[in-house]
């Protein structure tokens, strides 16, 4: 009778990961756990060996008893949370049943906020100026030593949900009480003015083996709270900017102790030095279709990546880069007044994607010139305001 393949144990409580599940599939028994409202959503299931729900909105230690449920008679090698948001759930069964991977303490740095900026400070890597607010008497040294504006940051949300700014320090205090004993859960941090970047990396046992450089169009927290055009591209391999955000990006994950695994990490280039800050990380595939844009410039798709670089842990084989190419590569997105966008007038040759999802117009261009997918970028966000947008309120938490 043939060996039975390795288990891998993916959760999700969002409804992303396809590209991982297929990829995985091909070398290992893959069995999902998502919550209850995704009973029906549009997974893989012919790469689905078992499928799993449980109730949304669970704390990590009572969504570790429906994983440990599921292993009183299965074995699984490995477990994979594929959304940010249940990276503590995944660190929290590692823990428990002592399985390989990144636990508690190591989790954190790639997903509390405070943790990674002083892990990131400690090693000498540039972030903007930041403050824990447990202790009020050091929040208001720190406000008379720190020049506002400031940000209220939620420690633990993901991209800009829930981001407040703040002026004075007389509006602090009460943001502070209303928060109760949630108030820790936040940090404070200097505002600092200035052009939005990202950076899709690979690591594996501890080396930095491949990363790409991009930059936003506005910054996301704009997009988030005022509404827009989101936009984002590749940059020029041989520019300043990309040199200079690869060598900040390789010094922020070697600080904060990445191992294996990919990366989507965001820095700010401050309008005031012209000098590039760490703003966060995340241990996992960059959301808003940035993974197709890679994809697109680069022959890397990240979710299929990470899923080979978890099937070759599992394995004790090598990891090994596929074969790359050098494309530029940049999506323009945006919620949509139609439910269905009709995006033909959008005919340039190097449109190679468009979005479709009820109410979002988007679209992917690539080409071997960096600058002409910036102008198409310009071009097609303008006309995107004019043609689709429409306006949501940014949620005060993540949905």
């Amino acid at each position: 009778m043939a060996e039975e393949r390795p288990g891998l144990l993916c959760i999700s409580t969002y409804e992303k990961g396809q590209a991982f599940l297929r990829e995985a599939a091909k070398s290992c028994r893959v069995e999902l756990l998502t919550v209850d409202k995704l009973k029906s959503a549009d997974w893989p299931w012919e790469s689905l060996s078992a499928f799993h729900t449980m109730p949304e909105d669970l704390p990590p230690h009572e969504a570790l008893h429906h994983v440990t449920r599921l292993v009183k008679h299965k074995k699984f090698a490995r477990v994979v949370a594929l959304d940010e948001f249940d990276l503590e759930t995944a660190a929290l069964v590692r823990e428990h049943l002592r399985w390989p991977g990144m636990g508690e303490t190591a989790t954190r740095y790639f997903r509390d906020k405070l943790a990674m900026r002083e892990g990131a400070k400690r090693a000498g890597v540039s972030v903007p100026e930041f403050s824990s607010v447990a202790n009020h008497d050091e929040l208001w040294e720190w406000m008379q030593r720190v020049p506002g504006p400031w940000l209220l940051k939620p420690r633990w949300s993901a991209s800009a949900i829930g981001i407040q700014r703040v002026n004075k320090p007389e509006e602090v205090w009460p943001m502070l009480e209303k928060l109760g004993d949630r108030a820790t859960e936040h940090l404070m941090e200097s505002f600092v003015p200035g052009e939005i970047y990202h950076v899709e990396g690979i690591s594996w046992e501890g080396e930095l083996v491949w990363a790409l450089a991009h930059k936003y169009g506005a910054p996301p927290m704009q997009t988030m709270h005022q509404g827009g055009v989101f936009t984002t591209r590749t940059l020029d391999r041989a520019g300043d900017e990309a040199r200079g955000l690869l060598e900040i990006h390789a010094a922020t994950l070697k600080a904060l102790g990445m191992t294996s695994g990919v990366t989507h990490s965001e820095f700010i280039r401050a309008h005031e030095d012209g000098k590039f800050y760490f703003l966060e990380t995340a241990a996992r595939v960059g959301g808003a279709f940035i993974a197709e844009v890679v994809d697109f410039a680069s022959g890397v798709n990240p979710w299929v990546e990470w899923a080979r670089l978890v099937v070759a842990e599992i394995l004790g084989v090598a990891y090994r880069l596929p074969e790359l190419r050098e494309e530029y590569a940049g999506s323009v997105i945006c919620l949509a007044r139609q439910e269905s966008p009709d995006l033909s007038g959008y005919d340039a040759a190097e449109v190679v994607y468009r979005l479709k999802k009820h109410h979002h117009a988007g679209l992917i261009v690539k080409s071997g010139d960096p600058e002409r997918v910036r102008l198409l970028l310009d071009e097609y966000g303008r006309r995107f305001l004019t043609d689709f947008y429409a306006r949501l309120d940014a949620p005060d938490k993540a949905m």
